[in-house]
């Protein structure tokens, strides 16, 4: 790892990370279209999903132990062979159990690929340079998902356009192409991610599965220790709930002003893949928003925006400005996404890094499902725009839970912001948690 200098870690970081959800982008025209095609009812197709979500939320957290204590090389190794095995079934797949497994797959997949790539980044960079600063990477990184998945989107549906090819039917052919993606990426993956551990082979596996709840333990451990690394984490819980309101209740609310629900699907498809390049601009301005006002108070401000955004997707009369909003909200997640992360890596060290990042995770599971049952119970018995409202205001709740770190920040006297200047770890990071 150390022979890489930081631009090297840096480019081959956004280059996996690019092919790694350039697949998402292609599938995402035709996910839903493509179950309906092979006989799935809306019922069936939300079942399914749930097979995702439940499994994503049993193994985040054991995963993360898991590609601490084992590498995060072979992790992301067995993640995406499971991609890949999850989008060959889900090529054939024509009936419910298929698909369902499909979707268990995508959770194994997800929660095994949930961390380990962004720890590799920030624990190989700090390798190269322990000075080094990797926000900005982090940044780049948004921009490279917003960006692939837009023009993954595109491509999915230029080749649906272009119509069946054989016996393969136009949208199975985004599926294969998604395939032939995750494949090359794989081969990338074994190429550019280059990591040093101190053992290898079965005897080394056995005590990674072994030390894997101890890491878990000693991350859990941090967060009754730091108040800041708890507050960080708790973000998660308000964002969980309140993203409910730009994914879920949003093409409810575009009918609604539009007054036709096929008008506001036309709507939605170019106005999704807009949306995910405005995440990625945002992403960009990561350099300047750590300049000023810096992480911890530009994240706090940009919560605060994100709900202003969401009552306007709420409050405003006509489909230009809900859009508009809609374009808006992507924009500031895009910019707040790589400031939270970068605030987060700097309250954990290398061991329980991944660990430490599927906890982060873990929180929005609960919290969203939490919200998408309360907010929706709320449109039906008040009004979308009220649901959005009350969705906009858990979102602003979360600034204050940024105070813990912007003070941290200036008692180590790295000015208003922690990620100015590379503060050491608590001494307690590296300590076992108490009880284990």
């Amino acid at each position: 790892m150390s022979a890489l200098s930081v631009r090297q870690v840096r480019r081959r970081f956004l280059v996996l990370h690019g092919l790694r959800w350039l697949p998402m982008g292609l599938m995402v025209p035709v996910m839903i279209l493509l179950m309906q095609e092979r006989g799935l009812t809306l019922t069936q197709i939300g079942l399914v999903f749930t097979a995702q979500g439940l499994l994503v939320l049993a193994l985040e957290l054991p995963t993360g132990g898991f590609a601490d204590a084992l590498g995060r090389r072979p992790v992301l190794i067995v993640a995406w062979l499971v991609n890949l095995a999850s989008l060959a079934l889900f090529a054939v797949a024509d009936s419910f159990a298929l698909f369902f497994l499909v979707w268990a797959l995508q959770g194994v997949f997800r929660a095994l690929d949930s961390g380990p790539l962004e720890s590799w980044y920030v624990d190989a960079t700090l390798a190269a340079d322990p000075q080094a600063r990797y926000e900005p990477g982090l940044g780049h990184a948004g921009t490279v998902i917003g960006v692939a998945i837009s023009a993954g989107a595109l491509i999915g549906g230029g080749l649906v356009a272009l119509g069946p090819i054989g016996s393969v039917s136009a949208l199975t052919v985004p599926v294969l192409a998604a395939f032939g993606c995750q494949a090359a990426a794989l081969v990338a993956l074994l190429v550019l991610l280059v990591e040093v551990r101190p053992a290898t082979g079965a005897g080394a596996l056995r005590a990674s599965v072994a030390e894997a709840p101890r890491m878990i333990g000693r991350a859990v451990g941090l967060l009754r220790r730091s108040r800041v690394l708890l507050a960080l984490v708790a973000v998660e819980l308000f964002w969980g709930f309140g993203m409910v309101t730009f994914e879920s209740l949003l093409p409810l609310r575009l009918a609604e002003v539009v007054g036709d629900a096929d008008r506001a699907a036309a709507l939605l498809g170019p106005a999704g893949s807009a949306a995910w390049l405005a995440s990625a601009a945002g992403a960009a301005l990561t350099p300047l928003l750590l300049r000023w006002p810096g992480a911890a108070a530009g994240a706090a401000l940009l919560r605060i925006l994100q709900g202003l955004t969401v009552v306007g997707m709420g409050l405003f009369a006509g489909p230009v400005g809900v859009l508009v909003a809609y374009l808006a909200c992507y924009t500031v997640h895009g910019a707040s996404n790589p400031l939270h992360m970068g605030l987060l890596h700097r309250q954990v060290d290398g061991p329980y890094r991944t660990s430490v990042i599927s906890l982060n995770s873990m929180m929005a599971q609960p919290a969203g499902a939490i919200g998408g049952v309360a907010l929706t119970m709320l449109a039906q018995a008040t009004s979308i725009s009220t649901a959005m409202v009350v969705g906009a205001a858990v979102l602003a709740v979360a600034a204050p839970c940024y105070l813990p770190a912007w003070r941290a920040g200036r008692r180590t006297g790295a000015g208003p912001d922690p990620a100015a200047a590379p503060a050491p770890a608590p001494a307690s990071v590296s300590a076992p948690a108490q009880g284990d």
